[in-house]
């Protein structure tokens, strides 16, 4: 039981440690300086060979973040958020930016899989601890997906989505679109990672997922259009990764995981179940942007984002639960319960991410 004696400490100790803990956070932005100047090193590898010591602040902090976040009882905020940026800026590798084409050359880089594989295995330790994986195993796995889906796709309110739908100003909205760039104008690109391969039903659905997220090839009707337009209506940056350094490391969390998923097609059921999750349980979310919005007499360009996932999610969440999920708890009877696995990951995984956009929201004086 908790206790509800508050102890205030000394002065001399709260400031003590306040300057670690800044002295912290400065360590961490210095790493994660010279490791994008790693990131952009012509033959990475090679000089990292003939001279270790150019990634020697770097290692020490990565080393200090592990196991600042995921090895003590009481996780360190700045540490997560550090490691998830890092796994973030290897990821991104994946994805073409129609950039500068420097910018990959190191995209193949054995050190910087090794950077990756090294956050992973802790961080996915971590996050599986908190999973009880042996009640999933003996799940009926058909049922438990069709209720999990039910109880999702219209689940009550719960306190931040009050805030979103009541409280929530305009400079608060804004905040929200800010955040929410980060994933809304890169629309499903890493679907396209699990569509390779045989042809037959599960495939074909998922294709049909992503050629609606892409606007079936034109890009006026593809979904990541519809966000820019939002933040256009604001004189708001439409670049993507514009807002970068307010995205919580909650939501990178997300992102990484998803690049996680599906780039091992082992973890192929895991993800499915995740986007079970992801588009039955997503209407009910921009339900209450869109009631925000509304609320606040926005213009139709600044949520027709929200009206659109409305519409189609609805729909992807059916195909998503009959013809990918369920399909493919026939298909692999012994590791089915990972579909599960992969809807309970990514429904507690957006519920804290959900949960850090509010936290920011109220926390941000003002939208710059």
């Amino acid at each position: 039981m908790q206790s509800n004696l508050v102890i205030f400490p000394n002065a001399g100790t709260a400031k003590k440690s306040t300057q670690t803990e800044e002295r912290t956070i400065t360590n961490y932005d210095r790493a994660e300086e010279q490791f994008i100047e790693l990131l952009a090193m012509e033959d990475l590898d090679r000089k990292l060979d003939v001279k270790p010591s150019i990634a020697s602040e770097f290692e020490q902090a990565l080393s200090t973040a592990i196991r600042g976040a995921y090895k003590n009882d009481r996780s360190n905020e700045q540490a997560h958020r550090f490691l998830q940026r890092i796994l973030y800026r290897i990821n991104r590798l994946k994805l073409f930016w129609y950039d500068d084409l420097r910018h990959y050359t190191n995209e193949r880089s054995l050190y910087l899989c090794s950077c990756r594989d090294q956050i992973e295995a802790a961080w996915q330790n971590w996050e599986l601890a908190q999973i009880d994986l042996p009640a999933l195993q003996q799940l009926d796995v058909k049922h438990a997906l069709i209720e999990r889906a039910s109880a999702d796709l219209n689940p009550p309110l719960s306190d931040s989505s009050r805030y979103i739908r009541e409280e929530m100003t305009e400079a608060g909205y804004r905040h929200l679109l800010a955040i929410g760039s980060f994933d809304g104008l890169v629309e499903g690109s890493r679907l396209c990672y699990v569509l390779g391969g045989a042809a037959n039903e599960v495939q074909c659905t998922l294709v049909r997922v992503l050629l609606e997220e892409y606007g079936n090839g034109r890009l006026s009707r593809k979904h990541s259009t519809f966000f820019a337009q939002m933040l256009a209506e604001f004189g708001m940056n439409t670049e993507p990764e514009g807002y970068f350094d307010l995205v919580p490391w909650e939501v990178l969390a997300c992102a990484n995981h998803n690049f996680l998923t599906t780039d091992r097609k082992r973890y192929f059921l895991r993800y499915c179940g995740a986007l079970t999750y992801f588009e039955v349980a997503g209407p009910a979310a921009y339900k209450n942007y869109l009631a925000a919005a509304q609320r606040l007499g926005l213009s139709e360009a600044a949520m027709g984002y929200w009206e659109l996932h409305i519409r189609e999610d609805e729909r992807h969440g059916r195909w998503m639960l009959d013809d990918v999920a369920l399909s493919l708890a026939e298909q692999y009877p012994k590791s089915a319960w990972e579909l599960v696995l992969g809807y309970d990951q990514e429904k507690l995984m957006g519920d804290r991410a959900a949960s850090a956009v509010v936290r920011s929201i109220r926390e941000a004086k003002q939208f710059v």
